[in-house]
């Protein structure tokens, strides 16, 4: 696409060009927005990760009701269930309807005591799979390699197959009873309250669908996201998704040709639609949520510019720098989220890096709050090997021999790199390195 005449006319107009004024430079910026949404879509990426998870909740929709159904059970609310299943399925028309009531009765005849120990833990792996597929197109969105660990999963998911429906539930009745109060029905005969309560009953399922998906792009992706940006993203994810609902139900009521090609078997294709399309609203509404936290990737291109050998070395000595002067001061080691916000680095970048440093057993993460931490006294890490470290990367044999004339001149010639290298650094540990710096210890940003 990036070779496309159309595309590098775009790039001229919207990324070369210089504003003229502030107005000017702000419909840029939106144009921008717009562009490399459009741009990420067409790449056919989410598209991908929509049908994997059409896939993944076909197989894990049940088993995430059942347990679901078991704790709202526990809790004397699961009739919460019903009312989220009845929205989800509403752009079906009345077989949606039909497919959710249908789903319950299967849901609540299920006996999860009797399932036994091991019936109940692939229950329960189902489930967690599912969300942790959720997360990884989330955190694929976000450009996060890494996710959150088997403890954090379990409480956190919990939390969002708790809240979710609880909250939604909650949402819908308060909104019903509020709506069909009878002191807004009387309010209602008389103009202009009847124009605007029509109006406010228009808006309220848009307010409460942006609520839920700004909670979903605050929650799931495994770093910090700022409220303004999951708004962003919930403000466009909810309006798609509340307009594509009552566009998809249009669609499927006047789709009387599928119904006499398919027979019976014509809602299934449109629940198969529906759910593709879903998911795709909901990644392009995370995907406007990263770029809105990251504008400076609003770039032409979508991948990560490459991590050089030089950037690598400097970016690992700022990343080393930092752990180990907190760790000298006494401080709680920084999280990995915490150098993504401090460091002006990619996060893919920051991620690859500090890989590359707890592979070559320089530092290590605890396992309680995930935070990085020196793995060897830093008295005993010579300044020279922590850069040679550096150097080496992920290769785990070296640089190759070979008895090439030519392969030995280039070996000979990285060699004298890394012996000059040596003598820079000299006899200085990384312990010396730090304590001749800046005395100034890294904290978290607020």
């Amino acid at each position: 696409m990036t070779d496309h005449p159309l595309w590098q006319k775009l790039r001229e107009q919207i990324w070369e060009r210089e504003p003229a004024t502030a107005t000017e430079r702000q419909l840029m910026q939106i144009q921008r927005y717009i562009v490399v949404l459009a741009r990420d879509l067409m790449d056919g990426e989410l598209s991908m990760r929509a049908m994997s998870l059409v896939y993944t909740t076909l197989l894990s929709l049940v088993p995430l009701l059942a347990l679901g159904f078991s704790l709202f059970k526990a809790l004397g609310i699961h009739n919460a269930l019903e009312p989220v299943l009845l929205n989800l399925l509403s752009p079906l028309g009345p077989q949606g309807t039909e497919i959710a009531a249908s789903i319950v009765r299967f849901v609540e005849n299920i006996e999860v005591g009797v399932l036994g120990s091991l019936g109940l833990g692939l229950l329960f792996y189902t489930v967690v799979s599912m969300l942790q597929k959720i997360e990884r197109s989330f955190n694929f969105v976000w450009r996060i390699e890494s996710g959150r660990r088997l403890g954090q999963r379990v409480g956190e998911y919990l939390s969002v197959i708790v809240v979710g429906p609880v909250l939604v539930f909650s949402a819908l009745g308060i909104t019903a009873s509020f709506l069909n109060s009878s002191v807004l029905l009387r309010l209602a005969s008389i103009e202009p309250f009847g124009v605007l309560i029509y109006m406010l009953g228009t808006l309220v399922p848009y307010l409460l669908i942006i609520a839920a998906f700004t909670f979903l792009y605050a929650f799931i992706p495994n770093t910090q996201v700022k409220i303004r940006a999951a708004l962003a993203g919930g403000v466009l994810g909810g309006f798609l998704w509340q307009t594509g609902s009552a566009a998809f139900a249009a669609f499927v009521a006047s789709a009387t040709n599928y119904n006499a090609i398919y027979s019976g078997f014509a809602i299934l294709i449109f629940l198969l639609i529906w759910l593709y399309l879903g998911w795709l609203i909901l990644l392009v509404g995370c995907q406007l949520s990263y770029y809105v936290q990251h504008p400076e990737r609003l770039s032409p291109t979508r991948a990560a510019p490459h991590l050089s050998g030089r950037l690598t070395e400097l970016l690992g000595l700022q990343i080393f720098g930092f752990v180990g002067r907190r760790f000298l001061a006494g401080a709680p080691g920084p999280t990995i989220e915490e150098l993504r916000r401090s460091l002006p680095a990619t996060p893919e970048h920051v991620d690859r890096v500090v890989e590359i440093l707890i592979h070559r057993g320089l530092l290590i993460e605890s396992s309680d709050e995930q935070r990085l931490l020196p793995k060897r006294d830093l008295d005993s890490i010579p300044l020279s090997e922590l850069v040679g470290q550096l150097r080496l990367g992920f290769d785990s044999n070296g640089i190759f021999r070979s008895r090439d004339a030519l392969a030995r001149d280039a070996l000979e010639l990285v060699d004298a790199v890394d012996q000059a290298i040596r003598e820079t650094a000299g006899n200085r540990s990384v312990r010396d390195w730090l304590a001749s710096g800046s005395e100034k210890v890294p904290k978290s940003p607020g």
